[in-house]
């Protein structure tokens, strides 16, 4: 059971007390005055004590009294300070204001201070400036100098005359006075420097390059006055495209001069017979030029080692002649050169791009570049020399493309012009070419069992287009050497056929065959497409030569092998020896021939064919047809006949004498 709280123990407390008082009591009167008595005494004595300490009480009071006056005191002043607190504050936050303000004031003066100190700058002119524009020489460094600081001004006063600034009344006097001062030095300068390019013998790279050097003049002109600088553009222009012209048009008339006098004509195609033009008054050196028409020899080098080599002098070459594309190569790569120059030149020191360079470029060069085309044009009329052409073709291809790593689009109409005027004309030498080889003649040839020279003409004419062209392949190109590759097949086939002997045609075939086929290989890929034709055309007929040259020697046992081989593969061993009689006569005949006629074999094989390594080739095919027949005979034999048939090994021992090393 939980305690009793103190309201509950209180009241049983007065409960126990009454309890007490009626217990003992028997009265309750009697016992009120008793304690109406007690409070008496002890009033009484309260009183006694109270007027026994009345001293000490006053002077509390006192005390007391005097307390709150301190304590009054101490109130006003605590409400003074606090006063002069709220004083304090109130001022801090005035100057806090203030500072703030006048932090910004002094910002906003500073930005103010600067801006006009540079304004005050730019719009001041100084004497410095104004000695030196006009006195000093355009070329010295504190002229470009002030230059540049004059050009600033001349843009500020610009900008401030469109806010009608009053400012600029100041100083927009003395600055056009400058500006026309300058103007004047610098077109001055421009203009001499342009003029220096018409002096005879005159390397207009120094020039230039001095231009180069100073082309904030031009920029500073065509921003101050438009007119002066198209009059030194159109002076630059108008000087420029004469000398280009002069100097193109000399150079390729003293270099046309060194052109061989000889030159190729329709007399010089590749199907015309060596003595079809040669007449009473034949210069002899015109079969040395002629020998090169179709082969390339070291011509090729043209698009290799001497693409970028140094332009041919024409009076330091006076006693040399050279080819076509030569002549050519040495005209284009110094058109490459300037041209180039010149284009870079132009958008530097003129500060055009795009379009604007183009026209610019145009204007200067199209006169030249239209003369070059003629040229070509008319020189390319009479030219019957296709490999030139062609080179000059590649030639064109591999300067357009240094033109672009030069980053210069600027000659890509003139190289297109420059294809349009040779394609034609290449085309059409050689179409007449194929139609000469088909219009050939069979019987006006000698009949020699050796190569054609029109097949080595073919041979080395289509190794060397085949050659140039790897690197710049074109359909035209491949579609004309498939005609004549036809054609050439026609014509040696027609050859062939004014001998009397498949054995002879053969060896002719074979003969130009193996021609074409070697030079194709010596001067271009192993897989090209007309390697590969006549590779195949050389194997069939070199296997059918074999047939023809076993025949006469051993024709017997190739002849027993064809027919009674088929009995073996079936098993019909009585056919095989009905055979017996006939075996053993082709058994007896070998053995008494077999040396004498590989001695035979391998005399008319070497003297038939002009290239040992094709009559090695030829003997060594022979001499493996020969074994596997003698194989294949062998397997076909009765016992009877196998034991009087030459031992195999001793006919390989015997055979192995003729293995060559070519």
């Amino acid at each position: 059971m939980a305690d009793p709280s103190p309201p509950q123990l209180n009241e049983q407390l007065d409960n126990e007390e009454v309890r007490e008082i009626l217990k003992n009591t028997t009265d309750l009167r009697i016992f009120i005055l008793q304690i109406e008595k007690e409070f008496k005494e002890v009033e009484n004595k309260s009183i006694e004590d109270y007027i026994a300490e009345s001293q000490n009480i006053a002077n509390l009071h006192n005390q007391i009294n005097e307390c709150d006056d301190v304590l009054l005191r101490m109130e006003n002043m605590l409400m003074s300070f606090q006063s002069v607190l709220n004083n304090i504050s109130t001022e801090i936050t005035q100057l806090q204001r203030k500072s703030v303000s006048m932090s910004l004031q002094l910002t906003n003066r500073q930005s103010v201070k600067a801006q006009l100190s540079q304004f005050i700058e730019d719009m001041a002119m100084s004497e410095d400036m104004i000695n030196i524009i006009l006195e000093t020489p355009v070329t010295e460094r504190d002229f470009i100098t002030q230059l540049n600081v004059l050009n600033h001004k001349l843009q500020l006063v610009k900008e401030l005359s469109f806010k009608e600034s009053k400012s600029t009344g100041d100083v927009s006097d003395v600055l056009h006075k400058l500006r026309l001062k300058a103007m004047s030095k610098i077109r001055t300068y421009l203009l001499e420097q342009i003029y220096k390019f018409r002096k005879p013998m005159t390397n207009y790279q120094i020039p230039q390059n001095a231009m180069l050097k100073h082309k904030f003049f031009f920029e500073f002109i065509l921003s101050n006055e438009r007119h002066v600088a198209q009059e030194i553009c159109s002076e630059y222009i108008d000087t420029m495209s004469k000398i280009y012209y002069s100097y193109f048009k000399s150079y390729s008339t003293r270099l046309m001069s060194l052109k061989f006098e000889e030159s190729c004509t329709k007399d010089d195609l590749m199907g015309i017979e060596d003595n079809a033009s040669k007449g009473l008054f034949t210069k002899t050196t015109s079969l040395k030029h002629k020998s090169t028409i179709f082969t390339i020899g070291k011509r090729g080098d043209i698009l290799n080692q001497q693409l970028e080599a140094p332009i041919i002098v024409p009076h330091a070459q006076l006693k040399n002649r050279y080819t076509f594309e030569a002549l050519f190569r040495s005209e284009q790569y110094a058109l490459v050169d300037n041209a180039c120059r010149e284009y870079l030149f132009v958008t530097e020191f003129f500060m055009v791009r795009g379009t604007q360079a183009q026209d610019l470029f145009n204007q200067i060069m199209g006169k030249t570049l239209t003369l070059m085309i003629k040229n070509l044009e008319t020189s390319i009329q009479d030219c019957y020399d296709t490999i030139a052409m062609f080179l000059c073709i590649q030639l064109i291809f591999r300067y357009q493309l240094m033109c672009h790593k030069r980053c210069v689009p600027a000659l890509d109409k003139y190289w297109d012009s420059l294809q349009t005027a040779i394609w034609p004309r290449f085309e059409y030498v050689f179409r007449m070419n194929i139609q000469s080889i088909h219009d050939c003649d069979p019987s006006k040839f000698n009949k020699e069992m050796g190569p054609h020279y029109i097949t080595r003409r073919y041979a080395e004419f289509s190794s060397a287009v085949v050659g140039i062209s790897e690197h710049f392949p074109n359909e035209l190109v491949s579609r004309l050497l498939l005609e004549l590759q036809n054609e050439v097949e026609c014509f040696i086939l027609r050859m062939a056929a004014i001998f009397p002997t498949r054995k002879e045609q053969l060896i002719y075939l074979i003969n130009n065959y193996d021609l074409v086929l070697g030079v194709l290989m010596e001067h271009t890929r192993d897989n090209s497409k007309e390697a590969e034709a006549f590779r195949e055309q050389l194997n069939a007929r070199s296997g059918e030569y074999v047939e023809e040259i076993l025949a006469p020697h051993f024709g017997g046992i190739i002849q027993f092998v064809k027919e009674c081989e088929h009995y073996f593969e079936k098993e019909q061993m009585d056919e095989l020896r009905k055979q017996e009689r006939r075996s053993l006569a082709l058994v007896a005949s070998f053995s008494a021939n077999w040396k004498k006629s590989l001695e035979e074999l391998n005399r008319e094989v070497l003297l038939l064919f002009p290239s040992l390594v094709t009559g090695s080739q030829l003997l060594q095919l022979a001499l493996t047809s020969l074994v596997q027949y003698y194989h294949r005979f062998n397997k076909l034999l009765t016992p009877n006949a196998r034991a009087q048939l030459t031992n195999i090994h001793v006919v390989m021992v015997e055979i192995k004498k003729y293995k060559t090393n070519f």
